[in-house]
């Protein structure tokens, strides 16, 4: 057990000498790698912010099934009854047309002719049933509970329900858009996390063509396999802690100067506030996956190198 311990440390020793003999070459790999995960980290922190965003938006999407003034109380708490049985469905609101007409009132309170119009026309707005989605992307439940003629023969002929023409086609965009932008982040994190693996494997493989006729030597006085590869490891693992520490402040003096110095609370569907909250929460978690993130790039690219160009035997 000593004897391994030992020779554990010679080869982090050895890996650490390595990296600093080496400045240049691990400045090269490192920028590049820091600029890799840069990528990986603010994707992780924005796509953490557009959920935000959407689930907001999402929030306000509800779908509302206008009732005809016939309607029984019997037949509206059916329905509901209904609909809190869908596994689409987050809640289930009635609104009376008494509460519907003082909505509208309050969201025309500056429009005087309106108002005037609406009081001398009575209360012409039907109640309704206001169903929240959990998810703006799946209502299918919903939609064919809405197409079921029990439900029709309960809706205002005039006014149906809410998820039909502009407003059915914003609902299906908006959907779309969040189910893209998932993908795109998903894509975004695993095709950078394969350019810095690729970079890191070819900067081991100049580190071995550099290093070959020592490294000859070394198989030849009988050093292990792990002996030898085990410093390129080591090697590799620091490009991808101290790049893993650069990307994080890199990213944190970013939302700092996005935040405070540009003065912008948003770009876009980008909630910059959140995202720097969101990033300041959760420090902690995002720098240890991004540790975790260059410390298994480096060491499986650096594996991947040692193996495949020293090829490497087992002692018989």
């Amino acid at each position: 057990m000593k004897r391994k311990f030992i020779t554990f440390i010679r080869i982090v020793e050895t890996g650490v000498k390595n990296f600093a003999r080496n400045t240049w070459l691990a400045m090269a790999a490192m920028a590049v790698m820091v600029v890799t995960l840069t990528i990986i980290l603010f994707s992780l922190v924005t796509s953490a912010a557009f959920n935000h965003s959407i689930a907001q938006i999402a929030d306000k999407i509800n779908i509302s099934i206008y009732l005809n003034d016939s309607v029984t109380d019997q037949q509206r708490n059916d329905l509901m009854g209904r609909l809190r049985g869908l596994s689409e469905v987050k809640s289930v609101n009635y609104l009376s047309k008494d509460q519907a007409l003082a909505e509208y009132k309050a969201a025309n309170a500056n429009n005087k002719d309106l108002l005037t119009a609406i009081n001398e026309a009575g209360n012409p707005l039907p109640a309704s049933v206001q169903v929240d989605p959990v998810d703006p992307a799946k209502i299918d439940q919903i939609q064919a509970l809405l197409n079921q003629s029990s439900t029709q023969a309960l809706e205002d002929p005039q006014a149906g329900t809410s998820y039909s023409g502009d407003r059915k086609a914003a609902i299906d965009k908006i959907a779309h858009a969040t189910d893209i932008l998932k993908r795109i982040g998903v894509v975004a994190v695993v095709v950078f996390a394969f350019i810095s693996m690729l970079i890191i494997f070819n900067t081991i493989q100049m580190a071995i063509f550099n290093r070959r006729d020592e490294l000859t030597i070394m198989r030849l006085l009988g050093a292990s396999t792990s002996y030898i590869r085990g410093p390129f490891v080591v090697e590799s693992v620091i490009y991808g802690v101290l790049s893993a520490l650069i990307s994080v402040l890199l990213v944190n003096a970013l939302f700092v100067v996005a935040s405070s110095g540009l003065q912008a609370s948003s770009l876009g569907l980008l909630d910059i506030n959140y995202a720097n909250a969101y990033f300041r929460h959760n420090f902690l978690v995002l720098l240890t996956l991004q540790l975790s993130a260059g410390i298994v790039i480096g060491a499986v690219s650096s594996y991947v190198a040692t193996r495949r160009y020293l090829k490497f035997k087992k002692p018989s």
